[in-house]
């Protein structure tokens, strides 16, 4: 019975398989629900945040995934404006990633706000000098726009796509698809830049603080260009881990080579600024308000050691393997590259969020040391095993990859 409702002309495990695996993934949903009880119950004294790091692990991880997921608006942008066709054999993949990393930070954040109960507060009662209320605009915006393009593929699967109005819906969403990729590009680098500029404006802050173009600081930039930069090898390795959990092709490997192709180009154009950006802070601002570079870093836990693996070994050198063909044309390679490219980032959210919290700035502070506890990951344990029942979902009863059945056939 189960096997009626796979996409057509595709073959996957048995049932008592998938649900063995599902039952993996719920014991992570259970202990993470479990902590959001207490959580909500108790209050977040519970977890290691407390009146110095605001921001922690939860933040790191929003921002990390949100930056992932930019390959959904990224892809789309590029399929659906620019008419690169090559893109249409994994764009829906980017869309399934982007809804899950959009969806699972803003379930995050309930969390992290402390009192969910005026999460409402925001919308209702903007503070309209805050960045952050343009964030939080701009990615319940664009979740709806991420629902959105999620939705035509849902009605395409092979049940629903018998009924003639959703049928018919789903034809037209597609045929509509360019005008919501375009408010969805919109929406999304607005709020990736802002989150960015949300750190470049903290003045009291010297590890973040930069100077700005306008009304933005260069972190609205970069924030951005990084997001783009690794996004569309996040969506390669997504779909190169379900492949191997499959054993079956699912995508042909130019269109692979193709993403790292344009996340290569694009981490290129990001690390040209932002290593100019790190020189001009180090050598024009800190010396401008009496601060050397070194007094920015403490020990191994803050080391410079962060700081040259986000620039050299997750930025350049990946840079540089992604846009050289004889690199990114061996699988292996290209894999690296772009699991570099995708911790370079993350590192680069976790220094924005928690070492410039913890770099003291007054004379009576010293260097605040934080270490998230089992309250605060369970909750990050419990959207990636969210992430992993949409994708498995997904990939099990909708037509994920239009390639899938020629690429298998025997």
């Amino acid at each position: 019975m189960d096997s009626k409702l796979f996409p057509e002309g595709v073959q996957r495990c048995s049932l008592g398989k998938f649900m063995l695996w599902l039952g993996a993934v719920g014991v992570f949903l259970l202990w993470g629900i479990y902590a959001a009880f207490i959580i909500l119950y108790n209050g977040i004294g519970v977890t290691g945040l407390d009146n110095y790091f605001g921001f922690g692990l939860w933040i790191t991880f929003d921002l990390a995934v949100i930056a992932l997921g930019a390959g959904a608006f990224f892809t789309g942008f590029l399929k659906y404006i620019l008419k690169i066709d090559q893109l249409k054999n994994i764009v829906n993949l980017t869309v399934i990633i982007g809804f899950i990393c959009y969806s699972g930070a803003m379930l995050v954040l309930t969390l992290d706000i402390g009192q969910p109960g005026r999460a409402w507060f925001g919308y209702w009662h903007p503070n309209v000098h805050s960045m952050l209320t343009e964030v939080i605009f701009c990615i319940t915006c664009y979740c709806m726009v991420l629902i959105i393009e999620y939705l035509p593929l849902i009605f395409e699967q092979k049940q629903l796509n018998r009924i003639p109005f959703l049928r018919h819906l789903a034809h037209n969403m597609h045929v509509n698809m360019a005008l919501f990729v375009g408010v969805g590009t919109y929406l999304s680098t607005f709020h990736q830049g802002s989150l960015g500029g949300m750190y470049g404006v903290l003045i009291g802050r010297p590890y973040a603080f930069r100077e700005g173009f306008f009304i933005w600081p260069w972190t609205f930039f970069l924030f951005v260009l990084s997001a783009v930069a690794s996004g569309p090898v996040f969506a390669v390795l997504i779909c190169t881990l379900l492949e191997k959990v499959s054993g079956k092709k699912l995508v042909e490997y130019k269109v692979k080579s193709l993403m790292g192709k344009i996340a290569g180009s694009m981490l290129c154009l990001y690390m040209f600024f932002k290593l100019l950006d790190t020189w001009a802070w180090a050598t024009g601002y800190l010396p401008s308000v009496g601060l050397t570079f070194d007094e920015m870093f403490y020990g191994n836990i803050y080391g410079k050691w962060l700081m040259w693996s986000e620039l050299f070994l997750c930025g350049v050198i990946p840079a540089i393997m992604l846009i050289t063909p004889a690199i990114r044309n061996r699988p292996s390679l290209l894999y690296l590259a772009a699991i570099l490219d995708c911790c370079g980032i993350v590192i680069n959210r976790y220094v924005f969020t928690v070492q410039t919290i913890a770099l003291p700035v007054l004379p009576f502070d010293n260097w605040q040391t934080y270490v998230p506890n089992w309250a605060e990951w369970a909750p990050s344990f419990m959207i990636l095993a969210y992430g992993a029942l949409v994708l498995s979902l997904s990939y099990r009863y909708l037509p994920v990859f239009p390639q899938e059945h020629r690429l298998n056939a025997k």
